[in-house]
């Protein structure tokens, strides 16, 4: 096999060496000319330069119809949903915190804020993100319901039962309270009298 020949010191070596490069000047007196050129121009791409905008907002002034306001989104919501299901609890609580700072009347992001603090074992802020739920909506079947887990969750089971039977009460048949009470059950058999 033949030996590929190492290149030849030359003269780009050489420029190397001395520290000057002809091509790094050219790139950089091209790059200076070309923004001298574009910030002589009072438009780009057809829309009124900057220092044009900045003052016609500082002279004109603009009708609340035209103010920029908080327009609700369902993605974050969505996202809070979706991790949540796939047990990213963290996550979930990020989405849904985001959508209560947003929308502070959203009840069902509240439910599902206290639902992901729940499970991220912080029963505080899930406290509270219940009684927030229930001032927004009053003392739903659902809400009931998962506040009966969350005191599964801290192993207080009196308790539990307690909001798992409220919530059977004005929902009698559903099936998810009907599991969770069979669940309570199977911890923490009711006492008999």
């Amino acid at each position: 096999m033949d030996k590929i020949p190492a290149p030849a010191a030359g003269k780009r070596n050489e420029r190397m060496k001395s520290g000057f490069d002809v091509s790094r000047l050219f790139l950089c007196l091209a790059a200076a000319w070309m923004a001298t050129a574009l910030a002589a121009c009072e438009t780009v791409g057809g829309a009124p330069a900057a220092a044009e905008v900045q003052d016609v907002a500082t002279t004109a002034a603009v009708p609340e119809s035209l103010e920029l306001a908080y327009v609700p989104s369902s993605e974050p919501f969505r996202l809070g949903l979706q991790h949540f299901s796939r047990g990213n609890y963290g996550l979930a609580e990020r989405y849904f915190r985001d959508v209560v700072e947003k929308d502070p009347n959203n009840a069902m992001a509240w439910i599902g804020l206290a639902g992901s603090y729940d499970h991220i074992g912080r029963f505080d802020l899930a406290d509270r993100a219940y009684r927030m739920a229930i001032r927004l909506s009053g003392e739903t079947p659902q809400i009931l319901n998962n506040m009966g887990y969350s005191y599964i969750l801290r192993g207080q089971y009196t308790i539990a039962r307690r909001y798992f039977m409220k919530a059977y009460a004005r929902q009698p048949g559903d099936p998810t309270i009907a599991a969770n009470i069979a669940l309570i059950n199977s911890l923490a058999p009711p006492a008999r009298p």
